[in-house]
């Protein structure tokens, strides 16, 4: 009897109770399996159904895109939604209204709703020279002039002009940039040749004697020195005359209160666009750079329109190429029409996403042009996977049966996968993301993802067991014609022989071993057989194999069935294959060539030595990181916005953005104390200040600029307001009426600061805005800084990062969760050390790249987390589930079985990817980069570095080494085969 047999001692050891953890992922592993078993039967019993469904709900929802809406608010996406500027911008704008400056207004302060705005360049010469000072100045009367008709057509047509527009001053006069009064000054006094009044830079003093600040409206200037000498390009001191300007800026403000003016200034806008277009074709000596408040949005949003064609590109490179790639040798169990199918999957489950959002009133923008990757992605890995099991079933069974292995065998890896992109992206999706551009990118691809999983156990399901009755009926997998038997097919001409190749069943019980190979039952979701051998050898410490057992070179086996048993080998078939073409191309090359050449003693060094390059290339990139907080990086090429965008930071990088400086409460100024501090902290600055001129003018009439509240305010009221080069001060104070009889308080006043810069002026302007911050907290004065800029600046490193960080703590949180009840705990080790791994590297290398950290590039990286996921995931669970031989076995093993649909994926992603970098935008060629080096930095952990670490790091697959006297050891194996008819047991000796 077997309790006789000598050696089995140990045999008995290993079935004591197991670990109760380990226990329980066995049960819930088990259970799971056998779920995904049931529901691919039902999923193969109907197919029709499944088929059907989601092309009709696609085609249903898709009718939805009638209502297809684009977002308008771009400031609120890409901005930082909770931050502390956006508080103090609207305390700003309730004290100090744009309408309630009736003198002078700074256009890279008080952006109104509706403006436009020029760049006006030379090619040669200065823009004050006489001709090009006289054609800008023709330039302002045409745009002053000009008029715009709404409704365009009909009896109630009216027409506007700037002048109906304009924000009007205290003598219902349009203010106009001061810089325009200058040159007109200086025009007339060459008309009347009288001396040309000194410009001076960045601050002037106009006709009227009031000072203005032309740092933000005169460009690329050249001043003159002390001596005369001529200084560089922006160099100049206060008040320094100018000798020369390369660049002219001019804003002009409108009125947009209702929607009638919004849809005035909207068309006064784009005729404002048209006719600098237009003037700038009669004047090819000037450069035009046009800028209005719509640009950001309409470039932004043109990324998408630029990428109608290469989207389609894509979308036609990578069928093609997964068409190749589901393509064999054999005619009749090549599946090309899967690829296809594959992508047809993905483009449905968008296709109804779309439709969902549509029908729930949601809007769309350019960051969305990443959601199709996200799904590619994750599609066809599953797509791939679930092919390269079915080709590992055994060709004799039913085709329900077929189709229900494979859900059991890939379904549980697939669904772990797309909780990892569900985790990642609906966290990122949460309200803890501070980024709008984010979250709503986020929301929208989870969505997708989820929809794409159910169409693939749907809608692909099915398409497989269609594709597998057309194996069974022996028919060509292309053309769908019956393949006619090796004798028929002779007759038949050469080309029509290697078009109608396949072998049929009979040869293969008479030609071919079993071609896969399996170590374990848990690996055995293909087999309706239970295997009993006996087996009689010598043991030693090196011949255990998968199940106890090893079959020794002389062995012998007997069997009675009518079909060849696809029998789980401790050896490779792969090069006693006989029919090597009926193998697909690129599992035939990992088999024979790459599996053995990744696993060579003389190659695991150099993949080391590679590993180390990666992240001593990834840390380099790591410590450069920048962030992106500038908008125009994300919008189309060659567009308005990117052109005035890049002579702003040319001609006008000298000085910062003009900084408003709100003491938005009261405070003693009369104090002389509060008066120092106010003047230090403006010290250094190129200011505007009603307080120091007040002071100024206290100190020429030779009075103290110390005095009681009464007399210090009622000076400032009734004598230095009323002065004219002083009276625009009056728009920077806010005065609180105490009492009858009383003096009121200066309740609100403002000043303006100006900050001399470098190239780095965002860098510069965050720091900035730290420090001022930092001052206000310990300052006797309640004062607030503010720019518009400071909304993009304010905690953007925060807002951009964090999605990306509560992502991955939640991906490292599921692995640790499933390791107790699911995975192998090593399992989730090694996959959330590639999942940092690949993150780390695809941050350092984008750096590298020219890639700075903005929204885009945070959703690539978010997304990258489930993308790796998917490419290595499946190889580490194949590796660790195998039990027995040496860990180079098994890497080669997992390899096979997983390695292939990685680099199939890898290689119709790619090709999707390419027609995307011809397009002209700033966020799709992020996206490109990004992407590319996700896909990149995942393969290359998946093929490389993985198979090699594998092979000398835990998890040990060795079963624990016996003492060498127990001679012989005689093993049982029963063998039970199901079948339509019967069942056989037959045992087997060895």
């Amino acid at each position: 009897m077997l309790g006789s047999a000598p050696g089995l001692s140990g045999r008995w050891e290993r079935l004591e109770p197991r670990p109760r953890a380990r226990m329980l992922r066995k049960v819930l592993h088990a259970g799971l399996r056998t779920s995904f078993h049931a529901l691919g039967r039902f999923v193969a019993s109907h197919p029709v159904f499944f088929a059907s469904t989601p092309v009709l709900l696609s085609i249903l929802l898709g009718a939805s895109f009638s209502r297809y809406r684009v977002e308008e608010d771009v400031e609120g996406m890409l901005a930082p939604k909770h931050s502390l500027a956006k508080i103090e911008g609207n305390l700003v704008d309730s004290l100090f209204p744009v309408n309630r400056s009736k003198h002078a207004l700074y256009s890279d302060l008080q952006t109104p709703g509706r403006y436009g705005r020029v760049i006006v360049t030379t090619r040669k010469g200065s823009v004050l020279d006489p001709v090009h000072l006289e054609t800008i100045l023709k330039l302002h009367k045409r745009i002053y002039q000009m008029q715009v008709t709404v409704p365009a057509t009909g009896v109630n047509s009216y027409n506007y002009s700037f002048s109906y527009l304009c924000l009007p001053d205290d003598r219902n006069v349009c203010i106009i940039d001061d810089i325009i009064r200058a040159m007109e000054e200086i025009q007339s006094a060459r008309t009347s040749n009288r001396s040309v009044p000194i410009l001076r830079y960045p601050i002037t003093q106009l006709a009227d004697g009031r000072q203005a600040y032309i740092g933000h409206q005169l460009g690329g200037v050249q001043g003159w020195g002390p001596s005369g000498a001529v200084r560089g390009q922006g160099t100049g001191a206060r008040g320094e005359g100018v000798r020369s300007a390369r660049a002219l800026q001019l804003t002009y403000y409108l009125q947009a209160h209702g929607s009638l003016m919004d849809r005035v200034a909207s068309q006064w806008e784009k005729a404002f666009c048209a006719e600098l277009q237009h003037f700038a074709a009669l004047h090819p000596k000037l450069g035009l750079y046009p800028s209005t408040s719509s640009s950001l949005r309409t470039d932004f949003q043109f990324s998408s329109v630029l990428a109608h064609r290469p989207l389609m590109a894509s979308l036609g490179a990578c069928g093609v190429l997964a068409i190749l790639c589901c393509s064999m040798r054999d005619c009749v169990r090549s599946k090309p029409w899967l690829g296809l199918l594959a992508l047809l999957s993905v483009t449905l489950s968008g296709l109804t996403a779309a439709g969902i959002l549509n029908l729930t009133g949601a809007t769309y923008n350019s960051t969305y042009l990443g959601i199709p990757f996200v799904m590619l992605g994750h599609g066809l890995f599953g797509s791939f996977e679930m092919l390269s099991s079915w080709r590992r079933t055994r060709e004799d069974q039913h085709v329900k049966e077929r189709v229900a292995s494979v859900f059991e065998d890939v379904m549980l890896r697939f669904s772990g996968s797309t909780m990892l992109h569900l985790m990642t992206l609906g966290l990122a999706a949460s309200p803890l993301t501070n980024m709008e551009a984010v979250r709503l990118f986020c929301r929208t691809a989870t969505l997708s993802v989820t929809i794409s999983y159910v169409y693939m156990l749907s809608f692909y399901s099915s398409c497989l067991v269609f594709t597998g009755y057309l194996e069974t009926g022996y028919r060509h997998g292309c053309f769908c014609r019956r393949v006619p038997k090796p004798d028929r097919l002779d007759s038949k001409p050469a080309w029509y022989r290697c078009l109608m190749y396949t072998r049929y069943q009979d040869e293969a019980q008479t030609t071919n071993p079993p071609h896969e190979v399996d170590h374990s039952p848990a690996q055995m979701p293909n087999s309706n057989l239970t295997l009993t051998h006996a087996h009689t050898h010598p043991h030693t410490p090196n011949n255990t194999a998968a199940h106890g057992h090893v079959h020794v070179a002389n062995s012998t086996h007997t069997h009675t069935h009518p079909h060849p048993l696809p029998l789980p080998l401790a050896h490779s078939t792969a090069n006693t294959d006989p029919n090597p073409q009926d193998s697909h191309l690129l599992l035939g090359c990992m088999r024979r060539c790459y599996g053995d050449w990744i696993t060579n003693t003389y190659v695991k060094p150099f993949v080391v030595l590679l590993y180390l390059v990666y992240i001593s290339f990834g840390l380099m990139g790591f410590l450069q990181v920048t962030q992106g907080s500038d908008p125009s990086a994300l919008v189309a090429m060659d567009t308005a916005t990117v052109l005035y965008t890049r002579a702003q930071q040319r001609y006008f990088s000298s000085y910062s953005p003009v900084i408003g400086f709100y003491i938005y409460e009261s405070a003693p100024y009369w104090n002389s104390s509060v008066q120092r501090d106010l003047l230090e902290y403006a010290k250094g600055f190129q200011r505007i200040s009603w307080l120091e001129s007040y002071l100024n003018y206290l100190s020429d009439r030779n009075q103290s600029t110390s005095q009681p509240r009464e007399n210090f305010t009622h000076t400032l009221r009734h004598s230095f307001l009323r002065e004219p080069q002083f009276a625009h001060f009056a728009d920077d104070i806010i005065f609180a009426e105490r009492g009858q009889g009383e003096e009121p308080d200066v309740a609100a006043s403002r000043i303006f600061l100006v900050a001399k810069t470098t190239e780095n002026k965002r860098e510069e302007m965050s720091v900035l805005l730290d420090t001022l911050r930092r001052l206000s907290l310990t300052s006797r004065v309640r004062f607030l800084i503010f720019n518009p800029s400071f909304v993009y600046l304010d905690r953007y490193a925060a807002a951009v990062s964090s999605p990306l960080r509560h992502s991955l703590l939640a991906v490292l949180f599921l692995l640790g969760l499933s390791s107790l009840a699911v995975m192998e705990p090593l399992v989730s080790v090694w996959l959330g050390l590639t999942l940092l791994s690949v993150q780390f590297g695809v941050l350092g290398f984008m750096t590298l790249w020219g890639v700075e950290l903005d929204c885009m590039s945070v959703l690539c990286l978010i997304s990258a987390l489930g993308h790796s996921a998917d490419s290595s995931g499946p190889l580490l669970c194949g590796f660790a589930s195998g039990q027995g031989d040496s860990r180079t076995r098994w890497v080669r093993v997992a390899l096979e079985r997983h390695g292939v649909p990685s680099l199939q994926t890898l290689i119709c992603y790619s090709a999707a990817l390419v027609p995307v970098s011809s397009v002209r935008s700033n966020l799709t060629r992020t996206l490109f980069r990004c992407l590319t080096l996700t896909a990149g930095c995942s393969v290359l952990h998946t093929l490389a570095f993985l198979p090699t670490l594998l092979t000398f790091l835990p998890p040990s697959k060795s079963q624990g080494q016996r003492p060498e006297g127990e001679g012989q050891r005689q093993e049982v194996e029963c063998v039970e085969m199901n079948d339509s008819t019967r069942v056989v047991d037959q045992i087997t000796t060895v």
